[in-house]
């Protein structure tokens, strides 16, 4: 079995490396295409997978085929790759493009998957949300699971719920980093060197993350067993309280999600 990536961003590359590191595909069962920057020959030459531009010979004896381009490129897809996706499972990491939109550009394919990774995945560390487009053979749903495996966890959902996905994980990540340069900077006008503030801030968050996640526990929970009353911590969350800070994130998220129906052409409920 063989798998072509029509992309090799830092997402494909995440997913290759993961794919070779997890011994689900050897380097002489990936190939990739990429755009003229050089990304493929580059994925290429770190990974030892093979770098092809023609589609043809990208996808001659392919059984699994990933759409991991630009969104915006789908609309000028070369129309050969319609044919010669035919009877191959297809899984697409384009934000906002859903199975409706892809079947129009890959009809023969046998299933398409609709994915949703995040930025976490390129150290095997994120969480994928996918769909199919129609129930799958049993091979087929084990090699997803696998190859999204290789970037971390994976959850299936309706696609209906996949613009929720993209808002909480997919875009979750940059509301994390917003918050570590807040506590880094934070850190700094309390009077902290600011490498010493980033560290604080990026190891009391990577921690805090692990310790719920281990603990099985409800972040309220944790959260009020630092808050002792009449403390520190509770001081600091009165100011965030002030400030509606969990309204501010949920409206965030709601805003993402909106975007993401924008993206895929759902118009608002």
């Amino acid at each position: 079995m063989k798998i072509a990536f029509l992309g090799a961003g830092r997402m494909s590359g995440a997913m290759v490396r993961g794919l070779l590191q997890r011994k689900v595909f050897t380097a002489e069962q990936i190939a990739c295409t990429g755009a003229d920057d050089g990304t493929a020959e580059t994925l290429a030459r770190e990974t030892g997978v093979t770098a092809c531009h023609d589609p043809e010979n990208l996808l001659d004896g392919v059984s699994i085929a990933v759409a991991a381009f630009k969104p915006q490129q789908l609309a000028d897809l070369d129309p050969r790759l319609a044919e010669l996706t035919r009877e191959k499972l297809l899984l697409s990491i384009l934000a906002g493009s859903r199975i409706e939109t892809l079947a129009g550009k890959f009809p023969h394919a046998r299933n398409i998957v609709r994915v949703m990774p995040n930025s976490p995945g390129q150290i095997g560390a994120g969480i994928s949300g996918f769909c199919f487009q129609h129930p799958p053979a049993a091979e087929d749903r084990g090699m997803v699971e696998a190859i999204l495996g290789s970037l971390g966890e994976a959850v299936e959902l309706p696609e209906s719920q996949l613009d929720a996905v993209t808002a909480v994980s997919g875009s979750g990540p940059a509301y994390v980093f917003e918050f570590i340069a807040a506590l880094r900077d934070g850190g700094v006008a309390a009077g902290l060197d600011r490498a010493v503030a980033a560290r604080l801030a990026v190891t009391t968050v990577t921690g805090a993350a692990r310790l719920l996640a281990e603990s099985g526990m409800e972040p309220e929970t944790l959260r009020d067993q630092v808050s002792s009353p009449g403390g520190t911590t509770l001081a600091g969350l009165q100011v965030m309280r002030e400030a509606k800070f969990p309204d501010i994130l949920k409206n965030t998220v709601l805003a993402a999600e909106r975007r993401s129906r924008e993206l895929s052409g759902v118009k608002p409920s």
